[in-house]
């Protein structure tokens, strides 16, 4: 299988991602083997927002991601640069207020938020360093960010099984269930290609962050990265 391009500029990935709106919550599921959820728990423990809180989600998609936040009393946006995942995200959330925006360059203020997350997203931004820089820009100081991004397996043996199954079956499996599997080889490329958890970690610190610390999921297909803003 050929290598994806992981060069895309901004609107490419955009446009990639408006492609396949339309079924993205239900192909996730079916390739996350029904870990989404689990997963989506576990990022709003590690925000552990209180009553009052304002939380932005960025990479929020159709706001499946943000949904879950409303039931703790936060008043929490959605942010997302796919103008075709905000139309879908509107029609199924019409509650919650969806915000188009570029998180290198975040269309709000100073220490708005008492916390930032984003799932599965950072992988996609052209700079990640600089979109974590926007995160720490935005939160109040002693605020804090949560990352939830596919990481590395900590056994070998299950790496090298879902390194297989990231190049061969995911791309097999979304062929029958969107009309744009070719978003999904990029997808699953970009995974392959993500720095491990302590790496990650660094880069947060060497941004800014403080405290930073992590919580693998799924035996570490999933990592959960928390940090913390200067008080």
């Amino acid at each position: 299988m050929p290598a994806a391009d992981l060069t895309r500029q901004p609107d490419e990935v955009a446009q990639m991602f408006d492609g396949v709106a339309g079924r993205y919550d239900l192909t996730n599921d079916v390739l996350a083997l029904g870990q989404t959820r689990l997963w989506r728990r576990a990022v709003v423990n590690a925000v552990d927002p209180a009553p009052g809180d304002m939380v932005l989600d960025l990479a929020a998609g159709t706001g499946t991601s943000s949904a879950p936040f409303l039931a703790r009393g936060t008043y929490v946006v959605p942010c997302d640069f796919s103008i075709g995942m905000l139309t879908v995200g509107r029609r199924r959330e019409p509650e919650l207020p969806f915000v188009a925006g570029d998180a290198l360059r975040l269309p709000f203020g100073d220490h708005t938020f008492d916390a930032v997350t984003i799932s599965f997203g950072l992988r996609n931004t052209v700079d990640a360093d600089q979109a974590l820089a926007e995160m720490l820009r935005v939160v109040r100081p002693g605020g804090r960010v949560v990352v939830c991004e596919f990481s590395h397996p900590v056994l070998r043996p299950v790496r090298t099984l879902y390194t297989e199954y990231l190049m061969r079956a995911l791309p097999a499996v979304a062929r029958s269930l969107t009309s744009s599997p070719d978003a999904y080889v990029y997808l699953a490329e970009s995974i392959r290609a993500w720095p491990s958890q302590n790496e990650l970690a660094q880069r947060m610190l060497q941004v800014g962050w403080q405290r930073v610390s992590w919580l693998d999921l799924s035996g570490g297909i999933v990592a959960v990265h928390r940090g913390f803003r200067a008080e």
